[in-house]
């Protein structure tokens, strides 16, 4: 694996470094040699934060932890990747996909069975046209980070979601 560390308002110190690479070099059991793996390191005010982002054969695998310490940064991240390897295995195994950048290995191990995606409940709720401003009126009603909803505009199926810092983010399908 290669591992490319970089900064934001924050020095690379040899310590930090070798955190990471110590990290992050847990993954090199799911990973070829030839797997790029981006981590970008910065500090906002008292935020701390890591982003490690691994492209994967069209795909892109990514994990962004915030925290007050570094390094506590740096051990959530590398328990996200795991997560989501394992998701993703299932994903690929599944499907009968070729492992790209993975070990032949990874992607042979058994697949553990409560690590399944299983939907456990459904939802029905019939949808009237609206603005996307009032979409974002009754998600905050309703006390929910998401609303689903038929745009007035376009008639098409729309999301309204919640981002940091209190503003809002439209959804907006494309055929």
């Amino acid at each position: 694996m290669r591992i490319t560390i970089s900064g934001k308002n924050i020095d690379i110190t040899e310590g930090l470094r070798t955190a990471v690479e110590d990290k992050l070099s847990k993954l090199e059991r799911y990973f070829t040699p030839q797997t790029d793996i981006v981590v970008t390191l910065s500090v906002e005010k008292e935020r701390q934060k890591i982003e490690v982002t691994i492209p994967v054969k069209g795909n892109i695998i990514r994990s962004e932890q915030v925290s007050n310490d570094m390094y506590v940064s740096i051990d959530l991240v590398e328990e996200v990747i795991e997560r989501q390897l394992k998701k993703y295995k299932n994903k690929i195994v599944d499907q009968q996909q070729a492992p790209g950048n993975f070990q032949q290995e990874f992607i042979e191990k058994e697949v553990e069975d409560d690590e399944e995606i299983k939907i456990i409940r459904t939802k029905r709720f019939g949808m009237k046209p609206m603005y996307p401003e009032d979409a974002c009126i009754q998600m905050e009603l309703l006390g929910h980070n998401f609303f689903v909803f038929q745009n007035a505009e376009t008639e098409e199926v729309n999301v309204v979601y919640k981002r940091k810092g209190n503003t809002y983010g439209l959804i907006e399908p494309e055929f």
